[in-house]
């Protein structure tokens, strides 16, 4: 997968990329506030001590307000994947933020749970549409050598999103009044997108040529034709023009009956998604998400003498923190090293967690600050070495002629994994017992280490065409 990719590209180059990732990087922050929605609802409404018009909530429904997100999500990518060819990335991203706007007014005059639950339902809608326009975009635009701290920076904003959604709530104590505020990020980042520039292979997948070597050229700062731009841009046509051969020879050899979900069937295309599903798998069970709706009664459980919805603004902190670290190592580490280390040490953590939890129960405070320690090492590691590698992943594995579809397709399943996970966490913690569930999960992650020692390749500082041969 050796390439030379080095394109001469100045300041200018990562300053012009930089800002065309500022309306995917306001998404990832919406997206950071409909994720954290549910915690912060689920979790204002699960006393009788609430004064909220809406009743507490029971673990039935619970599961379902948290879980509801994930279940929708695969619509929003399929209503995605059918309007990006047509529509191009920049007008998808623009759409991302409608149903989310529209829910968050609906939950702030919210005065039922099935409200609560239709809101849900748009979240979802909105986090899975966003995935193959913002993916492809990302992918498609950045440079090799930017493209993995480019997205890396997305994912920070994604938990800035979260922290700060979670820290209004803390300070304020109203989730209404937090909603009314997270209504800005969508109005802002609409603005943010008209002024976007379109995806150069886009363009050229349209025939819009000439418009595409001014895009590019605008996203590369300008250069002279002497550096890479002309020599980035004659491979790019290369490259799409291969894709539409390909896609062309699909439907004449096997008569139409090849959709581009068909392409799901091609070897180039399977592999990276077979990877990228269990990426995802792991990359959840180990940041959490399964606990997610239900953290600050986590906290609570866990015992330590907490203010319980600091923790949690906290944690997201971490995971920013977490983020932000990922930006400055993944070009020194790169993709495996992290995915390894990370995988390895918040399994541990997983594993200690639950034999305290269940074999010495007779030292607290002590065992209760280990326990919350262990667990926000977890969401740190996670943040840092699995997470945001798995949105990476799925903006740079797959070929050019299936792209816009496997983003989709991949964002779909991770989401609808996503919500299994949630939404039948609590049957699983009543059936094994609460603390047992962390050394079942931190065990499976020992598994997936090893799944990933011989399946993950490195990525970091490949063009996109070096990653497709790997996979052929």
């Amino acid at each position: 997968m050796e390439s030379n990719n080095d394109y001469s590209y100045n300041f200018k180059s990562i300053l012009a990329q930089s800002l065309a990732m500022a309306g995917p990087c306001f998404i990832q922050a919406g997206i950071g506030i409909e994720f954290t929605c549910s915690t912060i609802i689920v979790g204002a409404l699960a006393s009788d001590k609430s004064k909220d018009v809406l009743p507490p909530l029971t673990d039935e429904q619970a599961s379902w307000l948290g879980s509801f997100l994930f279940l929708f999500t695969p619509l929003g990518s399929a209503l995605s994947s059918l309007m990006l060819n047509r529509f191009g990335h920049k007008t998808c991203m623009i759409l991302i933020n409608v149903p989310f706007l529209v829910s968050q007014i609906m939950l702030f005059y919210a005065n039922s749970v099935g409200t609560l639950y239709v809101c849900s339902m748009l979240m979802g809608l909105s986090v899975g549409y966003s995935g193959g326009p913002t993916s492809a975009y990302i992918g498609e635009v950045c440079e090799p050598k930017l493209r993995g701290a480019l997205m890396s920076v997305t994912n920070v904003f994604y938990y800035a999103g979260s922290f700060l959604f979670t820290l209004i709530y803390a300070f304020t104590l109203d989730w209404r009044l937090t909603v009314l505020i997270g209504m800005s990020i969508p109005i802002v980042n609409i603005v943010i997108l008209f002024m976007t520039p379109q995806s150069p292979m886009w363009l050229l997948t349209k025939g819009k040529s000439l418009k595409a070597q001014r895009t590019l050229a605008k996203l590369r700062g300008w250069p002279s034709q002497e550096t890479g731009s002309s020599k980035e841009f004659k491979e790019m046509i290369a490259f799409t023009s291969t894709a539409v051969h390909d896609n062309d020879d699909i439907e004449k050899d096997e008569k139409g009956a090849t959709s581009s979900w068909g392409q799901l069937l091609r070897p180039e295309v399977y592999r990276p998604f077979r990877l990228l599903m269990v990426y995802f798998f792991y990359a959840n069970l180990m940041s959490g998400v399964q606990y997610g709706p239900y953290l600050l009664q986590i906290f609570t459980d866990f015992g330590a003498p907490v203010n319980v919805e600091f923790t949690l603004a906290f944690s997201v902190l971490l995971s920013t923190i977490g983020g932000i670290l990922t930006i400055f190592f993944i070009s020194k580490f790169g993709k495996r090293f992290l995915t390894l280390s990370a995988l390895l040490i918040c399994s541990i953590c997983y594993i200690m967690i639950g034999l305290i939890g269940v074999y010495w129960t007779n030292s607290k405070p002590l065992t209760a600050w280990l326990v919350l320690i262990f667990f926000l090492t977890t969401i740190f590691l996670a943040s840092f070495g699995i997470m945001p590698i798995a949105w990476i992943l799925l903006s740079e594995i797959f070929p050019m002629k299936s792209r816009n579809i496997t983003c989709s397709a991949g964002t779909a399943f991770g989401y609808l994994m996503t919500f299994f996970m949630i939404k039948y966490y609590l049957d699983f913690s009543n059936f094994v017992n609460f603390y047992n569930t962390f050394t079942i999960f931190g065990i499976s992650g020992l598994f997936g280490a090893v799944y990933f020692y011989f399946y993950l390749p490195e990525t970091e500082n490949k063009t996109l065409q070096d990653i497709s041969a790997f996979f052929k």
